[in-house]
């Protein structure tokens, strides 16, 4: 096994970026780190090929037991006895590809968008240490080391959004998805606790066990005169970590602003890390969640609803980072649709095959970024077709792959159309009103996502020049810088260097062949996903065989509503581009309150922000000045000091005052003694 050298490979790398980057200098950081990364890929691709090749034979039933490595002792207390151990099944395996094979190209990535940075080695030290926390998290074998695998991802996330510290947006960007994670992480703590309180285990193993102990005799919770069911109490709970981790509606605010930090840490976060945290845990715990149809209806409607509420908001937005991020938190979405519906092999196929084609956009976005000296603004962009093709190819590859290009019934498509296509299908085999409304939105949100996809191809790289003289976006990357050039961005726009192009490559062709080679391995045949899996998930069969055969207006329906988003976007922006102003014009409520991401923004500012900073400036300026230290420190100060004053004064220095002293003390105290009855009784 080569887990552990998968696992600390990028530890040692951001070790020795961060620690020794200024004495071995950047070059050798990059190359170090890159190099480290490179060969934990390909080592996980050996791991995966290991269960991917697997004789079915040799699995009795499709379970196996999971290979577990120990580190080390960790924590032994009483009966909790906490061990680090790295899990290596199916699903690890899987996970271990997306996160190794994209860290591993955005580092390559990075060595030339990050060419003119004065901080190279401390941007990819961040990567790396980034990278090492993800894998903490995948590789986890209980609880507790997937909550700090869970922090771990939340701090470097942090040091990478705010990498540009200089910037007041980068700072408020990297304490918003900092504060808005933290809200969702304590739901996940809590959710351990409770887990641990009902179940008796921390390790899964144990947990996994007991959860199967409880079937038809599911435990009780009495609080506030409610009598509430333990597992949906767990469940919920834990999905709240994953609403915050996976930026899911409500907890979805940070995600946008996360694209203040360079392009290529936009594309680890969306496409192979932190996000994709959620709908890892929650495919880890199914066996938990299977116990609690409430819960499993919960993340079917919340992920149906951010599905739709990202679709929307990517609309009409003008920033090329933030159309691409809203579609992550809408695939985000897709994957927790099926999560919920209990078919977590194919939530965990979209996650896969979306890390490829997402990855392939946001570097495609960061190649237009470089090619136009960080301007980032579609509306200031046309006409790039001509300047970059190779970027435009790749863009178009990873569009097509987003918006589920295929042909329903044939092995004939690009990745997400098998992922994103069997989720809408699942969706309505699902069944219920639940299933109903979720296939619904998903439709909608395939249509909006083809869309805003092609709005983003024409506004980009079709037609003329538009306002190369405006000013930069607000956001603008700062990684270069204009190199003394003169005139328009787009007279000095060319094609990124091949040390940039090499990793679109690779992305491409996972773009393009991820979901026809493993559809079999995710979505096919249900003792083919069993013997995959070897029991790391739970597998369906009777909602499998529901999926495969509902009708085929239901296999068309994606394909209908991409065509449709299609023709729209070629309309409005190719033959008829004044068409989108007026309807602007004609809907300014509606295009405001979707321009404004439907004013969540403000909306937590005035419920939360404010009443925070009102309550914490009148702890501070009431509490802590007035009363602490004006009034009761320094008032009791200012007495004692004046009763000193008041009591130095009476040190004369003349003998006959200290004896008259004595005597009026004594007549006091003869006074007080005859009063007392102490002397004449």
């Amino acid at each position: 096994m080569f887990i552990q050298a998968i696992v600390f490979f990028p530890l040692v790398g951001a070790l020795i970026a961060g620690l020794l980057g200024r004495i071995i200098g950047h070059r050798t950081s990059e190359y170090i780190t890159t190099g480290l990364l490179i060969g934990a890929a390909v080592l996980s691709w050996i791991v995966f090929a290991g269960f991917w090749f697997a004789p079915e034979a040799a699995e009795a039933g499709g379970h196996a037991e999971a290979n577990k490595v120990e580190v080390m002792r960790w924590i032994v207390s009483g009966a909790l006895d906490l061990r680090w151990v790295l899990r290596v099944d199916t699903l690890t395996a899987v996970m271990l590809v997306v996160v190794t094979t994209v860290s591993s190209l955005v580092h390559l990535y990075s060595i030339g968008y990050m060419a003119d940075d004065p901080h190279r080695s401390r941007f990819f030290a961040y990567l790396s240490l980034f990278t090492f926390a993800m894998l903490m998290l995948v590789t986890a074998d209980n609880f507790l080391q997937m909550f700090f695998g869970w922090e771990g991802v939340g701090l470097a996330s942090y040091l990478l959004i705010g990498f540009w510290y200089k910037e007041p947006t980068a700072n408020a960007a990297a304490m918003k998805a900092f504060v808005v994670n933290r809200v969702g992480d304590f739901g996940f703590a809590l959710g351990i606790f409770a887990a641990f309180v009902v179940l008796g285990h921390l390790d899964f193993d144990g947990a996994f066990h007991a959860a199967d102990g409880l079937k038809g005799n599911l435990p009780v919770i009495h609080f506030l005169s409610w009598d509430l069911d333990a597992m949906t109490v767990v469940c919920l709970l834990l999905f709240m970590g994953a609403m915050g981790k996976s930026a899911q509606f409500l907890l979805h605010t940070w995600l946008p602003d996360a694209m203040e930090g360079p392009t290529p840490v936009s594309a680890l976060i969306h496409a192979a890390t932190m996000v994709t945290a959620g709908v890892f845990m929650v495919a880890r715990l199914s066996p938990l969640f299977e116990l609690s149809p409430f819960a499993m209806t919960v993340v079917m409607l919340v992920g149906a609803l951010t599905a739709f509420f990202a679709a929307t908001v990517g609309l009409v937005q003008n920033d090329i980072k933030r159309v691409i991020a809203y579609s992550t938190c809408s695939q985000l979405g897709y994957m927790f649709v099926a999560l919920g519906a209990g078919m977590y092999s194919v939530g965990v196929f979209h996650l896969f095959t979306h890390a490829f084609f997402k990855a392939l956009l946001f570097l495609g976005a960061g190649s237009v970024i470089h090619a136009m000296h960080h301007e980032q603004d579609m509306r200031n962009m046309g006409g790039l077709r001509k300047k970059i093709p190779v970027t435009y190819w790749m863009m178009i590859i990873g569009t097509l792959a987003l918006t589920g290009v295929g042909i329903p019934g044939t092995p004939l498509g690009f990745a997400g159309f098998f992922s994103k296509d069997g989720i809408i299908e699942v969706a309505y085999a699902a069944g219920g009103s639940t299933g109903y409304i979720a296939f619904w939105a998903l439709v909608i949100a395939a249509m909006f996502t083809s869309f805003y996809s092609w709005r983003l191809i024409h506004l980009t790289f079709h037609g003329e020049p538009r306002g190369q003289h405006h000013g930069h976006d607000a956001h603008a990357d700062h990684a270069h810088d204009d190199h003394g050039h003169h005139g328009s961005a787009y007279d000095n726009a060319h094609e990124s260097p091949n040390v940039m192009l090499v990793p679109l490559y690779v992305l491409a062709v996972g773009a393009v062949l991820a979901g026809v080679v493993f559809n079999d391995l995710f979505f096919g045949h249900a003792e083919h996903i069993e013997h995959f899996f070897q029991g790391s998930l739970v597998v369906s069969e009777q909602l499998l065989e529901a999926a495969h055969g509902v009708p085929l207006w239901v296999k068309w329906s994606a394909t209908f509503a991409m065509l449709f988003g299609f023709g729209a976007a070629l309309w409005m922006y190719v033959y008829d581009r004044e068409m989108p102003k007026r309807m602007a014009h004609a809907n300014p409520g509606l295009y405001l309150f979707l321009l404004n991401k439907w004013y969540f923004d403000e909306l937590y500012d005035r419920i939360f922000v404010k009443p925070a900073l009102w309550l914490g400036t009148a702890l501070w300026k009431g509490f802590d000045d007035m009363l602490v230290d004006k009034t009761i420190t320094e008032g009791l100060g200012n007495r004692v000091k004046d009763i000193t004053g008041k009591v130095v004064k009476l040190q004369s220095g003349y003998l006959y005052h200290y004896a008259f002293a004595m005597l009026i003390g004594i007549a006091a105290l003869l006074t007080w003694a005859i009063a007392a009855g102490g002397l004449l009784g």
